[in-house]
């Protein structure tokens, strides 16, 4: 099996474009940049509104199965994808519960948002490990803090990438009503009828 080749650059225009080379591995890519690297994914390019406007303007770097047009990049090159997301627009407003016929909510409004098309390519970003950004807690935690609404997109995208924690651990198991341990074996419950 070969392994995908990712570009070397210090941001993504460059990753497309003219990169300063390409490494499988994140040890090749550092020998590449002669410093630190670290492997992102991001968006470039502009939003198009079709998939095949985007197919088109990215010819030879994404897989087209569309009748003779199809191209199959080769398996080394696999480091573009192509992501469909929701355009800019104006965020719906609040839904209000209506208490009407027995439902709590209204039905929400049939027309989708707008969506385009955005290629996204994975590569070895240069740079230290200083410039990533820092946690800034989870998000149960941070949203309650007054300076919520100000958190960077960067920040915002730290918070969704990190595991979740316990706010807690985890307490044992309660013993039921009709639940009693075994005298030879404590950890073992036995019903009671």
């Amino acid at each position: 099996m070969t392994a995908i080749l990712y570009p070397v650059a210090h941001d993504a225009e460059e990753a497309l474009d003219r990169p300063l080379g390409r490494a499988a591995r994140a040890r090749q890519a550092g020998d590449i940049a002669a410093g630190a690297v670290r492997f992102v994914t991001e968006e470039v390019g502009p939003a198009f509104p079709s998939r095949e406007a985007a197919l088109d303007a990215y010819a030879g770097r994404l897989d087209d199965e569309r009748p003779g047009k199809a191209a199959q990049p080769a398996p080394e090159d696999r480091y573009c994808q192509l992501r469909e997301v929701i355009a800019a627009s104006a965020a719906p407003p609040p839904a209000e519960p209506a208490f009407v016929a027995g439902r709590r909510w209204p039905k929400p409004p049939r027309k989708a948002p707008a969506h385009a098309f955005r290629l996204s390519i994975s590569y070895w970003r240069i740079g230290s490990a200083e410039q990533q950004v820092a946690p800034v807690g989870q998000a149960r935690t941070a949203r309650r803090r007054s300076a919520a609404a100000q958190l960077s997109a960067e920040e915002l995208r730290a918070m969704a990438n990190q595991p979740l924690r316990p706010v807690r651990p985890q307490q044992p198991l309660e013993v039921g009503l009709f639940e009693n341990p075994a005298p030879e074996a404590p950890h073992i419950l036995i019903p009671d009828d």
